[in-house]
């Protein structure tokens, strides 16, 4: 297992959503009901589903918009979204993998096609950026779960890959397929995690370290994640400390 790390892999700024509660809830929403229908609407038995719940818990989601989307699944309603990746670069040439669930494929893929263009970036095919990710599992806690070594010594424990600690919080990676049984492992020793995901995680990243290059990109990343069918968005960048200190 790989040692510390301050680069934060998720690939979206932690709080941009926080500020879009109603969105934020259509999405997980979404997530809860497409992984209830792939599979049982019982989070026991259907670890997508569980991984969806989870994620929805750690944004205060009340309980009850939660079971209304298991019950939609359960009792065939809603509309059926299809799952989409597009792969693109932003801009100063950085990697991004944007995530949807839609029911019009040819909505969704208008509103990216021209999020990227008028954003400094350029989409791309099916593959041209995904190379140079791996798709792994992710599993995320607050810093409040505990300080850094006691972090790594329950992922070590627990059969994790990989962890990266950060002022902001700690992720542990994971194969795809042991995702479940670490992410079960850690909860019985730092409590629920804050998120439980498959994730791309880049081989290499590219570093921005020009000011307006950064905000153009970020400019895009928001206009992707306000995006009722975006569910998440991946990339390779690094924002060095001082030029993300300048954008505040």
């Amino acid at each position: 297992m790989a040692g510390h790390s301050k680069f934060k892999n998720i690939m979206h700024r932690k709080g941009a959503q926080d500020k879009k509660r109603s969105a934020l809830f259509s999405k997980l929403a979404r997530e809860i009901t497409v992984a209830a229908k792939m599979g049982l609407p019982d989070p026991d038995a259907n670890a997508r589903l569980r991984a969806a719940v989870n994620a929805a818990k750690a944004q205060s989601m009340p309980k009850d918009n939660i079971q209304r989307a298991i019950d939609k699944a359960s009792g065939g309603e809603g509309d059926n979204y299809e799952e989409i990746r597009y792969e693109g670069y932003g801009p100063g040439g950085v990697s991004l993998i944007v995530e949807a669930l839609t029911d019009n494929r040819n909505r969704t893929a208008t509103n990216v096609r021209t999020a990227f263009s008028k954003n400094g970036g350029n989409l791309g095919t099916s593959g041209s950026v995904s190379h140079g990710f791996d798709r792994l599992g992710l599993i995320s806690y607050p810093a409040g779960a505990g300080d850094a070594d006691t972090v790594f010594e329950a992922a070590l424990d627990a059969g994790a890959d990989d962890v990266e600690s950060s002022e902001d919080g700690h992720d542990i990676w994971t194969s795809v397929d042991g995702l479940h049984e670490v992410a079960k492992a850690l909860e019985a020793k730092l409590g629920e995690a804050e998120g439980v995901k498959l994730a791309w995680r880049p081989t290499l990243k590219s570093e921005v370290a020009d000011e307006a290059t950064a905000q153009t990109l970020f400019k895009l990343i928001d206009t992707l994640d306000d995006d009722d069918d975006v569910q998440t968005v991946w990339g390779n960048y690094e924002i060095p400390d001082a030029v993300m200190e300048k954008l505040g």
